[in-house]
């Protein structure tokens, strides 16, 4: 366990500099290093392999859903173990007729019915990044408060000095802390598990159209989105969360960014095999900090049967690294990735990167166009990093630091995988590999049914929606909604009086109109001019924090590892993942043949492809299914051989490809002329930058403190809100808006790989990486 914290003080010259010991290397054998216990496990993982039942849940709304049932349902023990936990989460919505499930509350109830509740959650650096320790809370479990949240500023690493850092951060026998805590997982009675990659905290609950826009004129209490879970990382980072107040956001003017992300469920002997490995990390923390000062109020957990705990915790574990080159190099036809990150290497001259998925895909796509086999990979990862922040200002340093790293892994730097696929003879790689992204829009209903309502009451929509938000944050307390609506704040009472008498049709959101069988946008109605609502669409990045790889229909492996360094060389941050191979077979196709595959990864991957393709029907959030209840209750439910499914049934498939490649290619169209969007290939250079984007758009945070008023005014004069209509492009107004986005189906879009190409080294302007940040940023 020490070895998660393993940071040499020389830096990365001291790290990478010599033969390393981390499965970076496609074929090394490193058993001498690794103990016994371990080292003929597969993938050389501390634990062996298992057994068990698993299902997928595909966004929050079904995961946290099914994480209720089954905390509702605990009779013994509720063990959490999260990167951040928001204690205000509500696991069901809206909040206003779901708050007995809002997590402190279901803890406190399980607490209070007898159930052992422990919780882990990683407690970051607020000098250098984001915090939030949330108010004391009744919950009686034996982690209580001091939950901490932080996400990577933009704090000038560069310029610290060593022993600043090891001020900053803490140091462990001199070494610096600066990894984290990433794994989320949750486990029942010792029966069920919870893992993938969603933390249970603020920004994660979605649904699977995304809708980005919360605004409800007639009846605050249809609000989804609360306060602090109405965020957009690309605008506002996360600020002092137990603040509502501190959630800069206006709704009426600014969209959220939606959170694609994936999840499972566990039961089984694998269960115990997980079980352990909290039942260590626990025991582990406790005698590092707890077991002198805080013996009584904190006790050690009783081991599983038959397992001897490791007290001085374990040596380097890079299993997941293993597993995914193993899939990769071991594939006979398709790779699917969905990744938050995308930072490889394809030889030991990508400095400073180290981990060799990437080798392994141009090894495995080399193998196929000599032997002319048709193989294909698919990566979809976000457009850009989820920070604050106009790329081209020196607050993005860090966020152009990884968009560098990753475009050197895809098609930049000399010793990408593209690029060395084309040294290597391969003439259309694009043919074996291809990057997506995903993105989305909504309509903000800022119609005349608000206006009517502002005015009878006298109340602007965002002060009474405050309090509305402020005392859902605040917690119901066991009080019923009718006594909790009695210390409801002045000013949410006399606007939900005055919006009660309005008759309003329009649409609170509209992303069903880009899902199966969702209603075109012309048929949806808006009260109030037609240029109120070309100002009310709206559209943002669609943010992917799904960890998983699908190979061939058959293997699945998903957890809370991001392709990157930090999550793969197991000396940097702490990480958990399974594989999957489920042997129920399903008949399928696979380039054209008839294929068996395995029923688990078959229907995760189609589930996948459909709703980014928009082939699913839009998702409720208060109609659960099937797929919405924990795997000892039911399990997935897929509409095999129905027309949407046939369609996505054969990855090698023209017919697939065409769909999928011209969809992406429309919909990345749409975005471009209606919101000049970036990252963009229309955008090759900063001045492109300047030209396409800048000058159109104002962008929330970024203004200059210094300026007068009267410069602001007229340096905005003209423009827009970011990620609002370019009303240039339109000279046929809404109209002409809404019927280029009626052509958009789903979310996929095509990565802009020529995105300032031309530009020398994105990240360099303002900041010249070093040892330190080279390594915090891969």
């Amino acid at each position: 366990m020490e070895d998660i914290f393993r940071k040499v003080a020389g830096g990365i010259e001291a790290v990478f500099g010599g033969e390393k010991h981390s499965h970076t290397h496609i074929g090394e054998a490193c058993h001498d290093v690794h103990p016994h216990l371990h080292r003929e496990n597969r993938y050389q993982s501390f634990a062996p392999q298992s057994s068990g039942h698993a299902k997928w849940y595909v966004d929050g709304c079904s995961y946290f859903w099914a994480v209720s049932i089954a905390i509702e349902q605990a009779r013994q023990s509720i063990y959490i173990l999260d990167w951040w936990l928001s204690p205000e989460l509500y696991l069901r919505r809206p909040p206003s007729r779901n708050e007995q499930y809002r997590l402190d509350t279901m803890l406190k109830a399980a607490a209070e019915r007898g159930v052992k509740v422990n919780i882990i959650v990683y407690k970051e650096v607020p000098q250098a990044l984001t915090y939030h320790v949330p108010s004391g809370h009744d919950i009686q479990a034996d982690i209580e408060s001091g939950f901490q949240n932080l996400s990577l500023g933009s704090f000038n690493l560069s310029k610290v000095s060593g022993d600043a850092l090891k001020s900053l951060y803490g140091t462990s026998d001199d070494v610096v802390l600066f990894w984290a805590h990433h794994e989320k997982l949750c486990l029942i009675d010792d029966t069920i598990a919870f893992m993938g990659g969603l933390d249970m905290c603020f920004g994660r609950w979605d649904t699977n159209s995304h809708p980005i826009a919360d605004a409800h004129p007639s009846n605050l209490d249809n609000i989804v989105f609360p306060g602090q879970d109405y965020n957009n990382a690309r605008v506002y980072d996360f600020e002092d969360v137990d603040k509502w107040e501190n959630n800069k956001l206006d709704r009426t003017q600014s969209s959220r960014m939606g959170w694609s992300d994936i999840s499972i469920s566990l039961s089984g002997p694998i269960v115990n095999s997980l079980n352990i490995h909290f039942t260590d990390r626990w025991n582990y923390i406790f005698s590092q900090k707890y077991h002198a000062k805080d013996g009584e109020k904190y006790q050690m957990i009783q081991p599983p049967p038959s397992h001897a705990v490791a007290p001085e915790g374990h040596p380097t574990e890079h299993s997941i690294a293993n597993a995914y080159m193993e899939a990769i190099q071991n594939a006979r036809h398709f790779v699917y990735i969905e990744n938050q990150f995308f930072i490889t290497a394809t030889d030991d001259k990508q400095h400073p990167v180290g981990n060799k998925i990437g080798a392994a895909m141009v090894s495995r796509i080399l193998r196929a166009y000599e032997e002319g086999e048709d193989f294909r990979i698919i990566v979809l990862m976000p457009a850009v990093p989820a920070f604050a922040g106009d790329l081209e200002s020196d607050g993005a340093l860090g966020t152009r630091a990884i968009m560098e790293f990753q475009y050197n892994s895809i098609n930049r730097g000399g010793h990408s995988i593209i690029q060395a696929l084309s040294k290597a003879g391969v003439p259309d790689p694009g043919k074996y590999i291809a990057f997506y992204n995903l993105r989305n829009f909504d309509r903000i209903n800022t119609s005349a049914t608000m206006a009517q309502a502002q005015q009878e009451s006298g109340v602007s929509y965002e002060a009474a929606r405050r309090e509305h938000d402020d005392a859902v944050e605040s917690g119901y307390d066991g009080y019923s909604r009718e006594e909790t609506s009695g210390r409801l704040g002045d000013q949410y009472r006399r606007y939900q009086e005055a919006a009660s008498h309005a008759d309003d049709q329009t649409w609170d959101t509209i992303s069903s109109c880009y899902m199966d069988s969702g209603p075109s946008l012309e048929s949806v109605s808006w009260q109030g001019s037609p240029e109120s609502e070309i100002d009310a669409f709206v559209s943002e990045e669609l943010y992917i924090h799904s960890k998983v790889l699908i190979a061939d229909d058959r293997l699945v492996i998903c957890g809370s590892a991001n392709l990157n360094d930090r999550s793969q060389l197991g000396t940097h941050d702490s990480e958990i993942a399974v594989v999957i191979e489920d042997p129920t077979p399903v008949e399928s196709r696979m380039n054209g043949q008839p294929y068996t595959a395995s029923r688990f990864a078959a229907s995760l991957r189609r589930q996948l492809f459909r709703k980014h393709l928009g082939l699913l029907p839009d998702q409720r959030w208060d109609r659960p299914d099937r797929n919405w209840t924990p795997v000892t209750q039911d399990p997935n439910e897929y509409d095999w051989g129905s027309p949407a499914d046939s369609l996505v049934r054969d990855p090698l498939a023209d017919n697939f490809d065409r769909l999928w490649r011209n969809t992406a290619r429309e919909n990345t169209e749409v975005f471009s002329k209606v919101f000049h969007n970036v990252p963009n290939d229309k955008v090759r250079t900063w001045k492109d930058y300047k030209e396409f984007f800048s000058k159109y758009f104002i962008i929330p945070g970024s203004e200059d403190k210094d300026k007068k008023d009267e410069d602001k005014k007229k340096e905005e004069a003209g423009k827009v809100m970011y990620g609002h209509v370019v009303r240039e492009e339109f000279p046929g107004g809404v109209v002409e808006v809404k019927e280029w986005l009626g052509r958009v189906r789903g979310t996929l879009v095509e990565m802009p790989l020529d995105f300032l190409i031309e530009v020398d080294d994105i990240a360099k302007e303002g900041l010249s990486l070093n040892s330190f940040t080279d390594e915090l940023y891969t």
